[in-house]
């Protein structure tokens, strides 16, 4: 059976060292310009070499973001930036424009390319296309149906194929949008998109200053622009019968939260299906886990059709049912627990620590001990963001275990 990869985001190096954590077998990151998430926190050169060897080392795959489309005034500062990454290990470079790929011959030619979602693949005819190009693999279009991703699978042998799986979907066509542009002077397109779908809009009537509407769907359609987020978790199956390489999470942007309990989820479910694929069901506490992250209700996109049929969100608020509050750092030879502390916590609130594997287990807090720079140890009532605490904990837990609550008034 095609086994596909799980390929995760990492915005910078605590999120790389969290998705490995989890369970990614590859992830893709990128530098400080021509990716297109230039305001992540990113990697520097030496960040990046210390990134790759990190992934080697656990045998997981590494992928350069390199899928912004320079204008010709950028194009020196691109051929240096590629000049400069060359001699780094990556397993592929992620790219769209064809003067990208042209100039990455010229100065990387035995690097494997991977075609960006930005290329807009949406029929087997440019699969074909890209093939002789060179590509390695193609990142198809969120657009495709399962029943055209089948299709172009088949008819394209000897190519590897990508499919998002799960996050955030753009409006625009493939990720082609000019409203970031058009209204902050952010180009998306070069790695700058503010997220302005995702902003909340009313109307307003010409002979009715100062008057706002809210936006309302009728049977023919919207005016908003926010949707819904992918999620085909209950679609694994589907996709690996398929023939996809490789199954991708969108979030560079997103927390170690996000990226913790996405992997998680689709790491189990991926894994227990090719273990039996006949008896596979898609579990309640997965689709639980992922109802827990802040996201915009789910959708499943256009994989089963046109999204007016399968799903989008008319709310702009996000729905978050809990809140992440630490990470843990060391497990003392003595047992004690070290836990940097993201979010206030008191004595009294319940918190809950996952692992892989969907591990969890909960405690209430019943003693606080603030560790401080010198290593002194001083009990309190509540810590706070960027403190670190030890605790006795009467269960097992990891280094890059994440802590969260449930936020109030959730249930």
């Amino acid at each position: 059976m095609n086994k596909p990869e799980l390929l995760a985001p990492a915005g910078n190096m605590e999120k790389l060292k969290i998705a490995l954590h989890y369970g990614a077998d590859a992830v893709y990151l990128g530098g400080h310009s021509f990716g297109l998430r230039n305001m992540a926190d990113n990697f520097t050169l030496e960040e990046m070499s210390a990134a790759l060897d990190l992934c080697h080392r656990q045998g997981v795959k590494a992928y350069l973001t390199v899928n912004s489309y320079p204008r010709n005034e950028m194009l020196g500062a691109l051929a240096d930036y590629l000049e400069s990454v060359a001699p780094l290990p990556f397993d592929a470079y992620i790219v769209a424009d064809p003067g990208v790929i042209e100039l990455l011959r010229c100065i990387s030619p035995e690097r494997d390319l991977h075609l960006s979602t930005q290329a807009n693949t949406i029929n087997l005819h440019s699969a074909r296309f890209w093939q002789r190009q060179g590509m390695r693999r193609i990142n198809l279009a969120r657009e495709m149906s399962l029943e055209n991703i089948r299709e172009t699978v088949s008819s394209v042998p000897g190519m590897e194929f990508e499919a998002f799986v799960h996050g955030a979907l753009c409006i625009s066509y493939s990720g082609r949008c000019l409203i970031s542009s058009m209204l902050t002077g952010r180009d998306a397109n070069q790695g700058e998109c503010t997220h302005p779908c995702r902003w909340s809009y009313h109307l307003v009537e010409e002979s009715r200053p100062g008057e706002y509407f809210p936006v309302v769907e009728d049977d023919t359609g919207t005016f908003i622009f926010n949707s819904r987020d992918l999620c085909l978790l209950e679609h694994i199956p589907a996709l690996v019968e398929s023939g996809v390489t490789s199954l991708k999470i969108e979030g560079r942007m997103k927390g170690i939260n996000y990226v913790a309990s996405v992997l998680r989820v689709y790491r189990q479910a991926l894994d227990e299906f090719l273990a039996d694929p006949g008896g596979w069901r898609c579990r309640p506490e997965w689709q639980e886990e992922l109802a827990k992250l802040s996201h915009r209700g789910y959708t499943t996109g256009f994989l089963f059709g046109e999204p007016r049929s399968v799903g989008q969100g008319y709310e702009s608020a996000y729905i978050r049912s809990h809140e992440f509050v630490g990470l843990v750092e060391e497990r003392r030879a003595d047992g004690a627990t070290v836990i940097a502390v993201r979010n206030r916590i008191r004595i009294g609130e319940e918190l809950e620590f996952i692992g892989p594997g969907m591990r969890a287990s909960r405690l209430t807090v019943d003693r606080l001990c603030l560790l401080d720079q010198r290593g002194a140890v001083s009990e309190v009532e509540s810590v706070n963001p960027n403190q670190r605490i030890l605790m006795d904990l009467p269960f097992a837990a990891e280094p890059s275990d994440l802590i969260r609550r449930e936020k109030p008034g959730a249930a």
